[in-house]
């Protein structure tokens, strides 16, 4: 009986990383709330709170633009050790920021006019992980498909408010206003996208 209450006395870790791709005329706005939010999560200095403050804002952004969501994909991983889902939080940090277009340069003068003349991107990924106490359904299950895609989004705002957040990560491409992700590069480097 001891084991099992020791067992019982653990801390149930889960690290997860959605991806979720939009795509159409009108995705070029979401780089920006992207854009400032990384500006944002920078200043934090790694304050938990206030990087969550921006993760419940991109959540709701992509909630407001669910009629451009073309596909997604989401996978994760049940630790017992905070050292290892911490290691996991670091090996997806690196997987993520090595895929094309998701490396921000955040010195880049966002206010220059020369934006007037740059080509909008049809194609936006963004690719959020994070890493709570706890068991959520709605983010530990299959998210290819809309209505699952907007629970889990809402399930990552509940963990904010609820404080149960151990890590957080935005990644996204194309990082840079004027940069384009292709079709091409779509399938090159986010071979995991599942059509919704």
């Amino acid at each position: 009986m001891r084991a099992f209450n020791k067992m019982m006395g653990r801390t149930r870790y889960v690290v997860c990383r959605l991806f979720l791709h939009l795509a159409g005329s009108d995705v070029a706005p979401i780089l920006g709330v992207l854009n400032s939010t990384a500006r944002e999560a920078i200043a934090a200095d790694g304050d938990l709170h206030d990087l969550g403050e921006g993760l419940v804002e991109i959540c709701e952004t992509l909630l407001r633009y669910d009629e451009s969501w073309l596909s997604a994909s989401n996978e994760g991983e049940v630790f017992w050790d905070e050292g290892e889902a911490g290691d996991y939080v670091n090996e997806l940090f690196s997987d993520s920021g090595e895929r094309y277009g998701a490396d921000l340069d955040v010195n880049f003068a966002s206010g220059s006019n020369e934006s007037f003349s740059l080509p909008v991107t049809r194609n936006v990924i963004v690719m959020l992980t994070a890493a709570y106490e706890g068991e959520v359904p709605d983010l530990e299950t299959d998210l290819s498909n809309i209505p699952a895609l907007k629970d889990a989004l809402k399930a990552l705002i509940n963990l904010h408010y609820k404080e149960k957040l151990r890590a957080i990560q935005v990644h996204f491409s194309p990082a840079q206003l004027g940069d384009e992700l292709t079709n091409d590069q779509l399938l090159q480097y986010y071979p995991e996208l599942i059509p919704l």
